[in-house]
């Protein structure tokens, strides 16, 4: 995170740094639970179309978990990228 955009979090006090650790933790979790949501319903709708049965069918079953790995992978894929661009960008400014 870029200290110039944010001030320096290190001078807040402590009920303030702890206040928006909260605010942090909060929307990560929010973040989860989207990405969770979007991952079940982009999943059950490309793999379950038929309710004849209380359990997925061996095809489906199948399908979900290929498009569940697929998507956590691409997810890790995605955050190790922005690491990296953020690792780059602090770099730079160090400069």
């Amino acid at each position: 995170m870029d200290k110039s955009m944010f001030g320096d979090l290190d001078s807040l006090p402590e009920e303030e740094k702890e206040r928006m650790s909260f605010m942090i933790e909060q929307l990560q979790i929010r973040d989860s639970l989207r990405m969770y949501n979007s991952l079940v319903e982009k999943c059950f709708t490309e793999c379950v179309d038929t309710f004849h049965r209380k359990v997925l069918t061996k095809r489906e079953d199948t399908c979900v978990r290929r498009c569940a790995e697929k998507f956590l992978r691409f997810s890790m894929s995605v955050g190790t990228r922005f690491a990296e661009l953020n690792q780059g960008q602090e770099t730079s400014t160090e400069d």
